[in-house]
């Protein structure tokens, strides 16, 4: 059964990449002299990239929903796209808990980043070294241009791949056999030469453009290969799908002749972040003991961020007290969100949520669009049960995040405490449609329609909503016919 669940989740992947193809390529006959009929188009991309994501949010459980670390990713990725070869390109970071070293893009923009590249990160310039070569596999359209060059082959590889990073953490041991086929193809999909020298290239131009130490990018792919030798069959996953290799590092090395020495400090919020990730690793009570012993010893590159990953670590192991009395002097000397959100949680795990509540709404008034903050409040609040006023911020945030299911879900909640069954399922709906489940969405609608608490013109919005999904619905179910 778990092997027959694998199968059809390749199946279900593969068919959503061709229904983006062209219709050559898709009924497996593509004309190899036109190159055009070829060609994957950004629009195409972007609905494999979102095509993907939703099999990835709903499957993978290494897919981590953290606002504070993937609104880090999104202010530095961000930062390095405005200085990239094209601007006007859409990204979205996002992270995977998962210890080993490793990042990786998807069509579209889709940006994943393991926690273990992030924690082992010796600067915040080598993290941003990798970002940026991401950056530009993306802006130069590798993977679209491969598909031009390759055909159908580099379909299979592209839904391999994503099968790839659902099923790595699986623990379906008889689909053991389909995985490692999954895997196999995956393997396949490293970048040529070609475009690993074109990303190296604009990905130093952007990272020197961005204000970071360029020379991270040489020291990172030479720890890169020693890591590679170390590991031999078992290297890293950036290593297999990004070899480095010695005339990689002398490119690399070789552009850095002749610039000036330009020094880049670690921002505070790249110290929290990696702070924060190595509190979360292996059991409370190892990583408790890992922070007290590099403090005492003063292993550390910035102490706040060494007390606050112990903060963050004593809250992990159920010890809130300690953990208030370790970020105190923090609150006191530095102003950070991270603080603020800390402190809040603490006071949730003693029991006072009102206080949570209060420190939150304090901390808004200084950093009212940090994002995490205005989860962690909405959250708090309808804790308290106060949900209308929760609604109210709900609907700020989904003005900016109109994508974001998360905050459908906390709307779909507090609409049900508040007793409005119309609102609850419509929120619900739109929450399903943005997790890939049209089905599930429409059904909500139909909940919708019976609620019996509508007025006319929200039962006219419902209806409005129905049909236009019921016409995608059928639209894909013909789809996916036709490609059969």
């Amino acid at each position: 059964m778990a092997e027959y669940h694998i199968t059809m989740r390749i199946s279900s992947l593969f068919a959503l990449f061709l229904l983006c193809l062209p219709p050559a390529m898709a009924e497996g006959l593509p004309d190899l002299g036109d190159a055009a009929q070829l060609s994957l188009t950004p629009q195409a991309e972007r609905r494999v990239g979102e095509a993907i994501m939703r099999d990835i949010r709903l499957h993978d459980p290494a897919f981590a929903e953290d606002p504070e670390i993937t609104g880090y990713l999104d202010a530095l990725g961000y930062r390095l796209v405005s200085n990239s070869q094209d601007v006007r390109q859409n990204f979205e970071f996002f992270l995977v808990k998962d210890s080993t070293l490793n990042a990786f893009a998807l069509p579209g923009g889709y940006i994943g980043v393991h926690t273990g590249l992030i924690a082992t990160a010796q600067s915040e310039s080598e993290l941003a070294a990798v970002l940026a070569h991401e950056i530009a596999h993306v802006t130069q359209r590798h993977l679209s241009r491969m598909i031009d060059k390759e055909g159908q082959l580099s379909a299979a590889m592209l839904a391999a791949m994503a099968l790839a990073i659902i099923a790595r953490n699986s623990q379906l041991g008889s689909a053991a056999a389909t995985i490692g086929q999954a895997g196999a193809i995956t393997a396949q999909i490293g970048f040529t030469r070609e475009f690993e020298r074109e990303a190296d290239r604009l990905g130093f131009l952007t990272l020197e453009k961005s204000g970071f130490d360029v020379r991270a990018m040489p020291a990172f792919f030479a720890r890169m290969q020693r890591a590679g030798r170390l590991y031999e069959n078992n290297a890293p996953a950036y290593l297999r799908s990004h070899p480095v290799t010695t005339e990689r590092i002398a490119d690399a090395e070789n552009r850095i002749q002749g610039l000036a020495y330009k020094q880049a400090p670690d921002s505070l919020d790249f110290q929290l972040v990696r702070a924060k990730l190595r509190a979360d690793q292996g059991t409370s009570r190892d990583a408790l003991a890992q922070l007290e012993g590099d403090l005492r010893e003063k292993k550390f590159s910035n102490e706040i961020a060494a007390r606050y990953g112990l903060a963050v670590a004593l809250l992990r192991a159920k010890e809130p007290a300690r953990a208030e009395a370790e970020l105190a002097p923090l609150l006191k000397t530095t102003d950070h969100p991270m603080f603020a959100g800390l402190s809040a949680r603490i006071k949730q795990a003693k029991g006072d949520n009102q206080g949570a509540a209060d420190a939150l709404r304090q901390a808004l008034v200084r950093y009212p669009n940090n994002r995490a903050l205005n989860f962690a409040y909405i959250g708090a609040l309808q804790q308290l049960g106060q949900n209308r006023e929760a609604a109210s911020l709900l609907d700020e945030q989904l003005k900016n995040y109109p994508r974001d299911a998360r905050l459908y879900l906390l709307q779909a909640k507090g609409y049900a405490a508040l007793g409005k069954r119309l609102l609850q399922h419509q929120a619900q709906a739109e929450a399903y449609v943005l997790q890939g489940s049209v089905s599930s969405a429409i059904e909500q609608l139909q909940l919708a329609q019976k609620s019996g608490d509508g007025d006319f013109y929200q039962l006219s919005s419902v209806e409005a909503r129905l049909r236009n999904l019921r016409v995608q619905l059928a639209e894909e179910m013909k789809q996916a016919k036709e490609k059969r």
